[in-house]
């Protein structure tokens, strides 16, 4: 009741229908909705609860604008990011309650804002390439216009037309051009950084009507930016040679897919996601012949989607590229962006079982949409499957396949670089068992927002150990990593998707990549197979090889968990060594090293209540190789995780293996279920240019047979191969079957 009296107090002297603003996330008509929809959707309503909570806390503490002088983590620069969270909270709460005192404490903020701003030079940190006023990087000047521009679009119309002027004129007009013109090789350019500075352009454009700004973020600058190649703050490549677009526009013509696919990967879509989405909302409610939304074919409804299925089955994004574990659709970002796709992508019901998981909307239009739908019982479960998802602004630059099965996820990369962010990983790999990784990828060496270590930025140790080849689950040769590490000569190319299925009983992902090594062609095929005699689904790995004899292979496979046992000796090295002095090897211990002399080799470890087992096909002369993380880390930057390398020399080669995930342990009973592999054998019957052929034999006595044909990817193409006694004949790609041998 009395918040339904302070919105009749408010309407009274503050008349929506004589508003221009709020015109970005929200509306006059969307705030009627909103008002007339309290107290009748039950996460609308216990949002707006959380938010005012927040806010009044905040309110309660005062306003804080320091001087900038801290790194991310530091004091200054988490005041200053918690003071534009807290404003765009604010304005929405003064247009949902009419309460004055958000506007006031808005306002106050952004006349503290405008006093401090004409005083300061760049930031006194000089790590970034692109040094901020507020932030000790313009990407985090950026991030506080896209929010800040909502807080004053909320109060705009309230403020007097004294207070509007000297805000547009001190501070927002002379912040836009900062991370504009004045810091072309921030805004200029292809890149999630850009993204933001775009938007928050844009959008205080947007609230104070100003065109040339508005314009500028659609369509980039008229300025060269100087150099061939701009350096991001981990020295990679961001601003490639010849690149002459720029702007918004620029941004979804060539960062995305047509499948929605982000070039830097999912973790840097989830956070590039919110200003594409949250300045695309205000082009749609300011500029609605645009048709923002509809723009290459709803890419950016298409982009949430192929977000959301870059997970794993607890909602966290595959960790590729420069990525912090455990980011997941639980994000500030996502809840903003699932809301959205919701609302203007169709009223989709599957998405309603993640908004509720999230158990927060956005307090605006989509949010009440997104909260109403869930209070009237339309929820469905969203249906996680396979699928490829391709890169290049015209999807014919690589890919990713997802291939999931059960409680069963495989990713394979076989994409682009990713750009200043990407990592030399070609034809990797990564697994999971329900929420588990069970074979990992590394992600990034950053502790984000964490000042202890290096002020919360990109280790030293991402460009040495995360990025590169052997720190991945993908072949390195000579030890060298893909590229020799160059990430311009990777931006060149892209891995070459070979075949894709996602039948029911057989699913499978296959790919090439032709250009990280001189002289060397390697093509990896992986298999999701439905055995009826197995618990889980099994995976086949066939990664085949075409080089020079005498070339050596790493094979690295980063398991997670406690290695149990294995069917060969292993030699303890109790002086260790780093395995190397470059390409990431230098930070490997040698473990212990076995020589290889049974026909497989084989190795369980145990993860958090369940079994793996990885089982592989020798060759004469193969070593296996127990690794460790943490070699040159005297700041123990990196975690100490376990991992294996396959080592062989040779010329053309098969590594052949099974990944097999069963049985469990049940701690309170200390009784182990099924603890031993089902595998009893695995034999490469045939191998070549052309074809590649396994046979595995379970300990029940079933034999089968996997063919695939590497050079003919046709459906109606007939095989015949024939090997010592045997033969084999089949149609299409692939055979898979029980042998009668």
């Amino acid at each position: 009741m009395k918040a339904f009296i302070t919105i009749l107090i408010f309407c009274s002297f503050f008349s929506l229908d004589a508003q221009d603003h709020p015109n970005l996330i929200l509306t006059p008509e969307g705030v009627k909705s909103i008002r007339t929809s309290q107290g009748k959707i039950p996460l609308f309503d216990r949002t707006v609860e959380a938010a005012r909570n927040q806010v009044d806390a905040q309110i309660e503490m005062g306003i804080d604008v320091p001087i900038p002088k801290d790194l991310a983590g530091g004091y200054t620069h988490e005041k200053h990011k918690s003071n534009f969270f807290t404003m765009q909270k604010a304005g929405v709460l003064f247009q949902i309650t009419g309460e004055e005192k958000y506007a006031t404490y808005i306002r106050d903020m952004l006349l503290q804002y405008a006093e401090m701003y004409p005083t300061l030079g760049k930031h006194p940190a000089e790590r970034s390439y692109a040094r901020g006023k507020f932030f000790w990087q313009c990407l985090n000047d950026a991030n506080w216009l896209v929010y800040t521009s909502q807080a004053y679009d909320c109060i705009y119309d309230w403020l007097d037309k004294k207070t509007q002027k000297k805000l547009n004129k001190e501070l927002f007009r002379p912040y836009a051009e900062y991370i504009s013109i004045e810091n072309p090789q921030f805004f200029n350019r292809i890149h999630n950084h850009s993204t933001w500075g775009n938007a928050g352009v844009g959008m205080i454009g947007l609230v104070m009507n100003d065109e040339e700004l508005v314009d500028w973020a659609l369509n980039g600058l008229d300025i060269k930016v100087p150099g061939d190649f701009v350096k991001d703050n981990d020295g990679g490549a961001i601003q490639l040679e010849g690149q002459k677009e720029a702007g918004f526009f620029a941004q979804l013509d060539n960062a995305f897919s047509p499948d929605g696919y982000y070039t830097e990967g999912p973790y840097y879509q989830r956070y590039a996601m919110y200003p594409f989405l949250i300045f695309a909302q205000g082009l749609a409610n300011k500029k609605p012949e645009l048709g923002i939304l509809d723009y290459r074919e709803g890419l950016l409804i298409k982009a949430v989607y192929a977000l959301i299925d870059q997970t794993n089955s607890a909602g966290e994004f595959f960790p590729i590229n420069d990525a912090q574990k455990g980011m997941s659709l639980a994000s500030r970002e996502l809840v903003n962006a699932v809301s959205m796709a919701y609302h203007y992508g169709g009223k989709d019901a599957e998405l309603l079982s993640l908004i509720e998981a999230q158990n927060r909307v956005p307090l605006n239009d989509s949010g009440l949409s997104a909260a109403s739908g869930i209070a009237s019982g339309d929820t469905k479960p969203y249906s996680f499957e396979s699928q490829e998802l391709t890169d290049g602004a015209n999807g014919d630059e690589g890919a990713i396949g997802i291939l999931r099965s059960s409680d069963l996820t495989l990713m394979m990369k076989y994409a682009k670089h990713g750009m200043g962010h990407g990592h030399f990983d070609r034809l990797g790999f990564l697994l999971y068992d329900g929420e588990k990784e069970v074979i990992q990828d590394y992600g990034s060496a950053r502790w984000v927002n964490i000042e202890h270590k290096d002020g919360g930025g990109y280790l030293k140790e991402n460009k040495s150990w995360a990025k590169q080849t052997v720190a991945h689950n993908t072949l390195v040769v000579d030890k060298d990593s893909h590229f020799d590490g160059n990430v311009e000569a990777a931006e060149k190319s892209s891995g070459t998707p070979y075949y894709f299925s996602s039948s029911d009983n057989v699913q499978l992902v296959s790919a090439k990549e032709m250009n990280a090594y001189d002289g060397v062609q390697m093509q990896r095929t992986m298999a999701v197979l439905d055995i009826e005699e197995l618990e889980n689904p099994l995976v086949i790995d066939l990664f085949s090889v075409l080089a020079p004899e005498g070339t050596r292979y790493d094979l690295p496979l980063y398991y997670l968990g406690e290695l149990m046992s294995t069917n060969q000796k292993f030699k303890t090295n109790n002086d260790l060594t780093p395995m190397g002095n470059n390409d990431g090897y230098q930070h490997l211990w040698l473990e212990a090293k076995a020589e290889l002399t049974d026909d497989v080799f084989r190795m369980t470890w145990f993860n958090e209540k369940n079994f793996y087992t990885m089982t592989s096909a020798v060759t004469e002369g193969d070593q296996a190789l127990l690794t460790r993380i943490g070699a040159n880390d005297p700041n123990f930057n990196l975690r100490r995780d376990p991992g294996l390398i396959h080592r062989r020399t040779g010329g053309n080669t098969l590594f052949a293996s099974l990944y097999e995930m069963h049985g469990s342990y049940n701690y309170s009973d200390e009784i182990p279920n099924n603890s031993f592999t089902s595998i009893a054998n695995l034999e490469v019957l045939f191998d070549s240019e052309e074809y590649a052929v396994i046979e595995f034999k379970l300990e029940s006595g079933e034999k089968y047979v996997f063919a695939f044909s590497l050079s003919d990817k046709s459906e109606e193409s007939n095989h015949k191969i024939e090997f010592g006694e045997m033969g084999l004949e089949w149609k299409g790609p692939y055979e898979f079957k029980k042998s009668t041998k």
